[in-house]
């Protein structure tokens, strides 16, 4: 894909009549950069430079589209694996155990989770990551969506990933697949208690041509399974999670009676706001204290 990229943008520059210096100048980078990009040699073009040169080239987004397949081929071998086999997946099954999947996840909610992975180098690939994240959800808006069942934890929604407004947002948008027809969503309360994948998540695809493959993901690991007997074993586990889990209608109104509850927080003085209005209280009603007892020292009349 780094290839197909440079290959574009060698045939847009000739088409622009541009040298690499000159277009170069134009995105602000050196012309050896240019000429990296060209070869598909050293560091991969980021979403930035993408941007860039899109818009120096007349490129109508064509670069800016083609920038996430390049970025993912930075991934370990399985992950790419996994995330191709989603792409084509018919049917997308998923527990969450921690966080919203990433094809419900707000960009907001997104940033503050990717904010915090060890490997980040900086806010620029921050905002790659973020976007690659996005653009992964595209496909859910499409004709050929998957079917997608999602079942999350109940420490999903509790769990303040970015603050209160964040997740705001992003349990507005929980409910609002909840309601729709893009997904179906269940919840899986605290008081169901143990189970078979409490370490971590779980994915079940099932590709075009019938065959299912699974993806488990813990803090820092992931891995792709594809052994038929092993497959059979991880699907059995998703449907006892999801047998376990509220039935859809009571998950939207779990989901929609934690939203309410931030919604209050939210109304909810701080502790320093509550300690400031406390003080400005006291001082009022000491001068208020002060004020009646000069009125009535005032009009006191002496003793004969």
């Amino acid at each position: 894909m780094a290839a197909l990229f440079g290959l574009r943008v060698r045939r847009l520059r000739i088409a622009a009549g541009l040298t690499q210096a000159e277009l170069g100048a134009k995105a602000h980078v050196v012309s050896s950069r240019i000429t990296q990009v060209e070869r598909a040699s050293g560091a991969k073009p980021t979403l930035e430079l993408a941007r860039v040169l899109d818009d120096v080239l007349g490129a109508d987004n064509l670069l800016v589209e083609l920038w996430p397949y390049v970025y993912r081929e930075s991934f370990p071998d399985w992950s790419r694996k996994f995330i191709a086999h989603s792409e084509r997946a018919v049917s997308v099954r998923e527990y969450a155990a921690h966080l919203v999947p990433g094809l419900l996840q707000t960009a907001a909610y997104a940033r503050a989770v990717l904010s915090v992975g060890i490997t980040l180098d900086g806010d620029e690939q921050l905002e790659e990551r973020v976007a690659a994240r996005m653009a992964r959800q595209l496909r859910l808006g499409s004709p050929e969506r998957p079917e997608l069942w999602v079942v999350l934890d109940e420490a999903v929604l509790r769990r303040p990933v970015g603050g209160r407004l964040v997740m705001l947002g992003q349990l507005r948008r929980l409910l609002e697949v909840a309601e729709s027809r893009l997904a179906k969503v269940q919840v899986l309360p605290f008081e169901q208690g143990e189970h078979d994948v409490m370490g971590g998540s779980l994915t079940v695809l099932t590709l075009p041509d019938g065959s299912d493959a699974v993806y488990t993901e813990g803090a820092h690991y992931g891995q792709l399974v594809e052994d038929p007997t092993e497959v059979k074993r991880f699907s059995l586990t998703y449907d006892r999670l999801r047998a376990d889990a509220l039935p859809t209608v009571m998950s939207r109104d779990m989901i929609r009676s934690v939203l309410e509850g931030y919604h209050r927080e939210a109304n909810v003085p701080s502790r320093s706001e509550r300690r400031r209005l406390a003080q400005e209280q006291l001082q009022q009603s000491g001068g208020r204290r002060l004020r009646r007892g000069r009125h009535r020292a005032a009009g006191r009349r002496p003793r004969p």
